[in-house]
């Protein structure tokens, strides 16, 4: 462990809140930050294009009529994107999302998780704040290569945040910790609907883009200067909290000691399908809501904008309080004995899928009864929340040392939804009518079911053998290998050590 600067150790006086915790903050607002980005176009898209009168000959589907909480609905914008073109557009930002997956987790794992989670959010908010001048200049076409180009930045966020909560937060604090930063993703949709709805009312669309982009940029300036990849680089650390970290989680020698990722023991696991199994069944069922249920309660309900905003957010609310309240509750099952590590993310993920399939479908059948809808919706997405106490937390679980490959490779393959949903959502519904839109939702009820029984029969919460696979440092010290050789021969040796850790501990030359 590299020795603290003294101006470090002065300037840590200064701080009252620890810095693992200063560490989940930001990356509550970076998730936060990359939500409010992502969905924005979901409520703009509303007022963009040419709005289409709806008729439905159809006796078992009513014709929702306008709702009076402003001056009326949205007669809509100058640009005539069919219902699939819309689709494509909305899922475009995924087939970027997608690809830096795999390298963002590779990245931070080797090099830290600062600069890989910094950067990606920073040339997100760069294209968001370009997106206007992209749909003036290019319309669907340059906007949908302004949203892939998004998504390749965003796409290493949860890869490199699970390499900063592995390397910073103990195991005791992972589930309220880890559920406060994911819960970003809920906050960032509730200020993404409810601002979107308040700025395309009192001002013209692009303000939007330039709004949330510009967060972005701030956001990266003050993370720079606060957040480091681990406490052992962290400058201005209190000593006690780095001695701390160090004994519950160990230090880190990224480049001597990680060892090659051990790719055919992890695709080969079974928790590890049964992790991307939950992982295609919460994503179906999120994107599916996040990225069009402002379209249904536009085109369906006939909500004007600013109610749309209000009542788009809602869900989200009622999400983000069941994850943060469900963290605190699954760690205290877990200290108490009530539940193995494993049983209580079983639990969680089956709350968070059953749930809101069956409420989701609810949903339609109620009709135009906007109060109904909204109730059985924010039901639907609370429960969803449990997911964040649930199978969220399993790459932490299952593989500290590789918990950013295992997340970039679960959220990599559960973010194809992403780019399926929005163009499947786009092709089932033409007409935008409360039966097409059923259809939907009975599929979502489907595949949310069925992988959560995936999850819930072969999924783990504990320590995977793959995590502490033989190290191969780059170079031999033979005088500590000699050491190490002595060590492993003596009956004392702890051959367990560090597996709970970020990394096993290694004896490193100071």
């Amino acid at each position: 462990m590299t020795q603290q600067p003294q101006w470090g150790i002065n300037l840590s006086r200064y701080f009252i809140i620890p810095q693992r915790v200063i560490l989940a903050i930001m990356g509550f607002l970076a998730i936060l930050n990359a939500y409010t980005m992502r969905v924005c176009l979901s409520q703009a898209i509303t007022v963009l294009v040419i709005k289409r009168n709806v008729t439905n000959e159809d006796s078992d589907v009513a014709i929702c009529e306008p709702d009076d909480l402003d001056e009326g609905v949205s007669t809509g914008g100058d640009y005539d994107w069919s219902e699939q073109l819309q689709g494509l557009i909305l899922s475009s930002f995924y087939i970027g999302y997608i690809v830096t997956h795999i390298p963002g987790g590779l990245l931070a794992e080797k090099f830290g998780g600062k600069w890989t989670l910094g950067l990606g959010i920073l040339s997100t908010a760069a294209f968001t704040m370009l997106t206007p001048l992209a749909i003036e200049k290019g319309g669907s076409d340059w906007l949908i290569v302004s949203r892939v180009l998004m998504g390749l930045g965003e796409g290493t966020t949860f890869p490199a945040l699970s390499v900063l909560l592995a390397a910073w937060v103990p195991a005791n604090e992972r589930g309220k910790l880890g559920a406060l930063v994911l819960g970003g993703g809920q906050v960032g949709t509730i200020m993404g609907n409810l601002l979107s709805g308040v700025f395309l009312d009192a001002y013209e669309w692009p303000f939007v883009f330039y709004f949330f982009g510009g967060l972005g940029v701030i956001w990266f300036v003050i993370f720079v200067f606060l957040c480091y990849s681990d406490p052992s680089s962290h400058p201005f650390i209190k000593p006690s909290e780095r001695e701390y970290l160090a004994k519950e989680i160990g230090t880190i020698g990224r480049n001597e000691s990680l060892p090659p990722t051990p790719w055919k023991a992890i695709l080969t696991n079974l928790p590890m399908f049964a992790l991307v199994s939950a992982q295609i069944g919460h994503d179906w069922g999120f994107y599916i809501m996040v990225t069009d249920l402002p379209k249904y309660m536009a085109d369906v309900l006939q909500f004007s904008i600013k109610a749309n905003g209000l009542y788009s957010s809602l869900p989200y609310v009622m999400m983000w309080i069941v994850s943060v309240g469900s963290g605190f509750i699954a760690d205290w099952m877990i200290r108490k004995g009530i539940m193995s590590t494993t049983n209580t993310r079983k639990v969680m993920t089956g709350l968070a899928a059953f749930g809101p399939a069956i409420f989701m479908v609810g949903a339609s059948y109620a009709g135009c009864d906007r109060v109904l809808v909204v109730i059985l919706f924010t039901i639907c997405m609370g429960l969803m929340g449990a997911y964040y106490a649930g199978m969220k937390l399993s790459p932490l679980d299952m593989s500290p040392n590789y918990a950013g490959t295992l997340m970039a490779i679960t959220n990599g393959i559960g973010a194809i939804t992403g780019v399926i949903t929005p163009y499947l959502v786009g092709v089932m519904t033409p007409n935008a009518s409360l039966l097409e839109w059923r259809t939907v939702f009975w599929v979502a009820f489907g595949v949310l079911c069925v992988t959560a029984v995936v999850y819930c029969v072969w999924a783990s919460g504990e320590v995977q053998p793959f995590n502490n696979a033989p190290i191969q440092p780059r170079s031999v010290d033979f005088e500590a290998e000699e050491r190490k050789t002595t060590a492993f021969k003596s009956p004392e040796y702890d051959y367990n050590s560090g597996s709970t850790g970020v990394h096993q501990r290694t004896e490193r030359s100071s």
